[in-house]
């Protein structure tokens, strides 16, 4: 019975010397947290998702109260109205910045581009990228495993089954990137936001020769320039045999959409085009 009661009094000082111990040290090392970081988490949107490049909101709003100046600092899925709330909980000035969207720089459906050979590995873009080239005569395209699909958090964007390439909805995207993180064909891109979601771009990344890519999937850009001169507003450069459309310098003119010869160029939400006064 003196072992059992001296074991217990020996546990029980050891325990109390422990936690004195541990006490001293945290108050020795204690790190004082600004409240103003717990303001501003407040007014976040919560949802963690990297998007503004930090580890979370918390991450985010410690950056924001640390900083001098919100100019280089960005929640997308809170947007303009969540970084006036944080601007004002901080007493500091924000610029607007205009919204972005996700969207699919690749056409290569299986209608445009056949495939060449079956891939039977695991189903995840990052792995089959890491071993080949692709399935079909464009070593660019889409890979069709749904990466970006799983990557996304707030259900904007989903794979088609009969297309094979992934679909953004416009109204749920948040532009938060991680979809544009998670592709490692580097196909999807985010753009400025227009008035009712218009949008322009040439949706194709090839970078082949014309006869190459136009061989490899008959909606490629084959760089021909025919876009780049009918541009008014400098908004198109080409480089190794592809087309790009800045979407800050465009107008949405759609000319270049009119004489691209692989209609590799899309127009999204515009009402129909009027030929001799009539739709179609």
């Amino acid at each position: 019975m003196n072992t059992v009661l001296l074991t217990i009094v020996s546990l029980s000082v050891i325990g109390g010397l422990s936690a004195v111990i541990l006490y001293i040290v945290a108050q020795r090392f204690k790190v004082d947290e600004d409240p103003r970081i717990d303001q501003v988490e407040e007014v976040l949107p919560g949802a963690n998702c990297g998007g503004c490049g930090f580890p979370g909101c918390r991450g985010f709003a410690e950056a924001c109260v640390k900083a001098d100046e919100l100019d280089e600092l960005f929640c997308p899925v809170g947007g303009n109205e969540c970084m006036a709330r944080v601007a004002e909980t901080l007493g500091k000035k924000v610029v607007e910045k205009d919204p972005e969207v996700a969207v699919i720089r690749c056409s290569g459906s299986p209608d445009h581009r056949p495939r060449t050979n079956q891939y039977d590995g695991a189903s995840s873009c990052a792995i089959a990228a890491s071993l080949y080239s692709g399935d079909t005569g464009c070593s660019f395209g889409c890979l069709g495993l749904g990466d970006c699909e799983e990557a996304c958090d707030f259900d904007a964007l989903h794979m088609n089954s009969e297309t094979l390439l992934p679909e953004v909805i416009d109204d749920l995207c948040t532009a938060c990137g991680a979809c544009v993180v998670a592709c490692p064909k580097d196909i999807i891109e985010l753009r400025k936001r227009n008035k009712k979601d218009r949008k322009i771009f040439v949706s194709c990344i090839n970078e082949d020769k014309g006869g190459i890519a136009k061989k490899a999937c008959d909606v490629a850009c084959i760089g021909c320039k025919a876009c780049l001169k009918v541009c008014a507003f400098d908004a198109i450069t080409v480089e190794n045999y592809l087309a790009y459309i800045d979407p800050v310098k465009c107008k949405l003119c759609r000319k270049c959409v009119e004489v691209c010869p692989t209609g590799s160029i899309l127009e999204i939400n515009f009402p129909p085009r009027k030929t001799n006064g009539h739709e179609n």
